[in-house]
């Protein structure tokens, strides 16, 4: 695994407080990086508190368009990753305006003070809820329609359509690359947001509660949140490297036969922690969600050669144990995984 190219490269992260974000943070300055990020404070239990980076941070707005100029041009970043989102689906049912204004003007907020900035290189992590979900047993690669029912949904597909537009009104000189890249369902330790599968279960495991469960057979392309993060740090760094070619979308997801359904996860769960217990319930606020969603992340594992390194019982097994260190011997095991994770290739 060798992304040796961040060595003492100057990164800007939005989005650095969040549960990805904070990942990324802890493996570019592995990597010897010098990270600056940008984002709203993060919530009194968070990841990004727990690890404690030594790093500056600007806690701002991403539609703060001065600000985050500034921030962006104090910098000096060779490259940005912006993962800054409102990125909940039934939050955004509950506000579709803050929703569209964080996830597609702040984007476009984002890729405009980077360019007046003179930023080369920009990752913009979009979903993999992209997609106009028809729910096929096939995977869903980078060329099939977008859409999106939800709000949520709905406004991480405008994002890839302003960026297209963008890149092709702004940068046909190519003198900012751009490439977006959209991930599945994330887990891993640290994650403690609503309505999120795991995060509900550990939570109400660490007090003694049931976790009650909607739509068990749905499926969703589970991954370990190193997953997703290594496709993005092998995207950057083929933008890095001036390679023009990769200014484009990739898909990072589980291999097509992992993806598993909310009961086999629930289950996957239950085998490493015993104090996890689910309830099915009929779900009563019936809000849309998709049923059945797989990426083809066949373009990823031949043009960027990245693949995945962990299987959906490895992944569960690494999350679930992080929390029972965490609510067990108050320990934060992140970098032991994500060192763990480096040594795979």
């Amino acid at each position: 695994m060798n992304l040796d190219i961040y060595k003492n490269k100057k990164v800007f992260v939005t989005g650095h407080t969040g549960f990805k974000g904070s990942w990324l943070c802890l493996w570019l300055q592995e990597l010897g990086a010098e990270v600056v990020g940008y984002s709203l404070p993060a919530d009194e239990l968070s990841h990004f508190n727990l690890l404690k980076l030594p790093m500056k941070s600007y806690f701002e707005n991403i539609n703060d368009q001065t600000m985050l100029t500034k921030a962006i041009k104090e910098s000096k970043a060779d490259i940005v990753f912006h993962l800054a989102a409102q990125a909940l689906v039934r939050d955004s049912y509950d506000d579709p305006m803050t929703t569209y204004e964080t996830n597609v003007l702040g984007s476009l907020k984002v890729y405009w003070a980077s360019m007046q900035a003179g930023v080369q290189n920009l990752v913009s992590i979009t979903t993999d809820k992209v997609y106009e979900n028809r729910e096929w047993q096939k995977g869903y690669k980078e060329e099939d329609t977008l859409g999106g029912y939800d709000p949520y949904s709905s406004s991480k597909a405008c994002v890839e359509l302003m960026t297209d537009s963008f890149r092709r009104s702004f940068l046909s000189d190519h003198k900012m690359r751009l490439a977006t890249a959209r991930a599945g369902n994330v887990i891993g330790g640290g994650d403690w947001a609503k309505d999120r599968l795991i995060p509900d279960l550990v939570r109400n495991a660490s007090i003694g509660k049931v976790t009650p469960i909607r739509n068990p057979q749905s499926v969703r392309p589970w991954q370990h949140v190193l997953e997703p993060l290594h496709g993005y740090l092998m995207l950057g760094q083929k933008l890095l490297e001036g390679k023009t070619e990769f200014c484009t979308s990739f898909n990072f997801g589980p291999e097509l036969e992992d993806v598993a359904t909310v009961d086999k996860m629930c289950e996957l769960a239950k085998n490493n922690w015993d104090k996890i217990n689910a309830k099915f319930v009929e779900d009563t606020q019936k809000k849309h969600e998709a049923g059945l969603l797989k990426l083809d992340i066949t373009k990823a594992k031949e043009v960027l050669n990245w693949k995945p390194m962990l299987d959906s019982l490895k992944a569960t097994a690494l999350t679930i144990n992080w929390y029972k260190n965490y609510y067990q011997n108050q320990k934060i095991s992140s970098g032991e995984n994500l060192k763990d994770f480096m040594a795979l290739s």
